[in-house]
């Protein structure tokens, strides 16, 4: 199966008439456009801009067990379990943050990283970039959440967190993307 000849193509369809800044805050930015859409019709769109990167890490020790976080995620007003993860400053080597939330969220060390995919979480309305790292070669040591984590941590084969996945229980999309490359990866 081959791709499209014109995958690579970069024309935009949409003309920008105007930007205006509607909120701020330190971890986003929200715009309005005023557009003219490819139809040719003039409209608004409005975008979330990240001022921080997406990283989230699928550790795995020597005997296939992955960690999950759970906490309770205010947007949703539900809790979650998911990969641990969090954001890195744009600025920064994501794998430097990757190796940064690891540590804060679950106490793991590792000695091995592979980057394994660079995702958009949900490119019609943010332009935020998401990194999964695969960390392997665990080794334990102190948790240290943020001051705005209340974390549990689970520590599960990854098979079984893939059939979390599966089964609709975990359902952040970093994590689900996260935990069935890592799966795909390792032969799981």
């Amino acid at each position: 199966m081959g791709y499209p000849a014109d995958l690579n193509e970069h024309h935009n369809p949409w003309q920008v008439r105007g930007t205006a800044l509607q909120y701020q805050n330190p971890w986003i930015e929200v715009r309005e456009d005023q557009i003219i859409n490819p139809a040719g019709k003039p409209g608004i769109y409005g975008v979330v801009s990240m001022k921080n990167k997406a990283i989230g890490i699928v550790p795995v020790d020597a005997e296939g067990n992955t960690w999950l976080v759970g906490q309770y995620r205010y947007t949703l007003s539900e809790y979650c379990w998911e990969i641990p993860m969090g954001g890195g400053p744009v600025e920064l080597d994501v794998l430097e943050s990757a190796q940064r939330e690891l540590r804060e969220e679950t106490g793991l060390h590792a000695r091995r990283w592979t980057n394994i995919m660079r995702l958009h979480t949900s490119n019609s309305v943010t332009d935020e970039e998401g990194f999964v790292f695969l960390a392997q070669e665990l080794e334990q040591g102190e948790v240290e959440p943020e001051e705005t984590e209340d974390l549990r941590l689970w520590k599960l084969p990854l098979a079984e967190a893939v059939q979390l996945v599966m089964d609709g229980r975990i359902t952040d999309a970093i994590s689900v993307a996260g935990l069935l490359k890592a799966a795909r990866l390792l032969g799981v």
